[in-house]
């Protein structure tokens, strides 16, 4: 087998692949819960209100707009023998697994600012460490399609965590007692708390840095202007976070469409989840393929058109109908394959038009852009779903009755909120310029300059040593 790309660089090993993606399992694992049970558990078990859990979540990314960038600069210019991200991704685990255990186990009489907190300190953990994580994923390789194979085993790791997270209740269900979403999410948080530290720090022990990254001698705030600049990035960024609005959509909505309008119990729930993942992970060779053959950004369009084309199916089940959704989730679960690998891969490729123009690599000031989008993204889907069903007069409490005037409009919510956003991502998408032939000539003008700038280094040194 070669050990070159078509480009003639070194093909990075599977080995470094897998080491490197391992850290993003209990994260996926982790987050599943978060995505899926959190608002329905905490709005019946707690009767949280789901206008003010909606309202809540969009407040406190207010706190990602300080953290965010900063995590991203901070991590740019730390000067370690360890490197520039290794450490701060060992300083995270404190904070993440402290988050994790208050929101996933709950103490009694949790109200809305016990969620609020706990969750602050969980996202300023999630920050720490994978702003620099995909940094550090940027910088493993500058090959165009070498990059889609680093976010293809991250996603297809992840997508395992993903999996792992959903297969425990299933189990639990298949052949034991578990009494709904409390129970699910405690589960999960045990299993995250115990492979966290043991994933995040085989990652760091076994992947190297490159040594010849050239961090950012930018301040921050004119960093931030030279990155408003790249037309490309806002592009894609712009793209992504609507993509990722939609899934923040969709995700919780599962486990009310599944309860009120299907009549399921909650422990069907992660049944859907289960097989849905399972189609995302089958549809990453898919996708990557796809992209090799069309480019990234066509591939990407593809996966929000089998999705958006699925969606209309949801109208025509009812009571009774769980098991036939399960072929609509599992198809439309395959395209989101291309949601998570192919954006990734590209970012790291709007990351070169920066460095050709400005000769420094500032990758973790980049992801922390791109974290913030995503998390506020994520955060406003969820608010948005809540404030959804808040405004159909949908009540999520315990013991509580729905009209059917409520109920057709979840239905409504469930099948026409995330497809038109998707399809608003791909309008956006559609135009994106970076093709693979244009990424390899910015990528060798910038070899070219890093060639000279060797050379002239060589030159000067002897000087200096007369």
């Amino acid at each position: 087998m070669s050990t070159l790309t078509p480009s003639g660089k070194p093909r990075l090993p599977n080995s470094t692949l897998f080491s490197y993606g391992l850290a993003d399992f209990p994260v996926m694992l982790a987050i599943m819960p978060m995505m899926l049970y959190m608002n329905f558990f905490y709005s019946s078990e707690f009767g949280l209100d789901l206008i003010d859990m909606g309202s809540m979540m969009l407040f406190a990314r207010v706190f990602d707009l300080i953290t965010d960038p900063l995590v991203g600069y901070l991590s740019d210019h730390t000067k370690t023998p360890w490197g520039r991200r290794r450490p701060w991704m060992v300083a995270s685990l404190p904070f993440l697994m402290l988050g994790l255990y208050k929101v996933l186990i709950p103490s009694e009489g949790a109200d809305l600012w016990y969620l609020f907190t706990w969750l602050m300190v969980l996202w300023l953990g999630w920050t720490m460490l994978m702003i620099p994580y995909y940094a550090w994923g940027a910088e493993l390789t500058t090959d165009y399609d070498d990059r889609t194979r680093v976010t293809s085993w991250r996603a297809g790791i992840g997508s395992l965590g993903q999996l792992t997270s959903i297969s425990f209740p299933v189990i639990m269900v298949t052949f034991f007692t578990l009494d709904g979403f409390g129970e699910i999410m405690e589960i999960t948080a045990y299993a995250a708390l115990i492979l966290t530290p043991i994933c995040v720090l085989y990652t760091v022990w076994k992947v190297d840095e490159k040594p010849n990254t050239g961090g950012s001698s930018m301040q921050l705030f004119d960093g931030l202007k030279v990155m408003a600049k790249n037309g490309s990035f806002l592009w894609l960024v712009t793209a992504f976070m609507i993509s990722s609005l939609g899934v923040a959509v969709l995700m919780p909505l599962n486990a009310f469409y599944v309860t009120a309008v299907l009549g399921a119990t909650e422990n069907m729930v992660p049944f859907i989840m289960f097989f849905g993942t399972f189609a995302g992970i089958a549809g990453i060779p898919f996708w990557l393929a796809m992209s090799k053959r069309f480019g990234k950004h066509r591939a990407w369009i593809g996966g929000f058109f089998l999705v958006t084309a699925i969606s209309p199916m949801y109208l025509f089940l009812g009571p009774g109908d769980f098991w036939f959704m399960m072929p609509f989730a599992v198809i439309s679960a395959f395209g989101t394959g291309s949601f998570i690998a192919l954006p990734n891969s590209m970012k790291a490729d709007v990351i070169d038009i920066d460095t050709a123009r400005t000769g420094e690599n500032r990758a973790a000031q980049y992801f922390s852009a791109w974290s913030l989008a995503t998390k506020g993204a994520s955060s406003l889907g969820a608010t948005l779903g809540l404030w959804a069903l808040g405004w159909i007069g949908f009540e999520a409490s315990q013991g509580m009755l729905n009209t059917p005037e409520a109920i057709q409009g979840l239905v409504y919510v469930y099948t026409f909120l995330p497809s038109s956003i998707f399809i608003l991502a791909g309008i956006v998408i559609w135009r994106y310029p970076i093709t693979k032939e244009r990424q390899t000539r910015i990528r060798a003008a910038i070899d070219r300059r890093d060639v000279r700038r060797a050379q002239a280094a060589t030159q000067i040194a002897p000087g200096i040593a007369e």
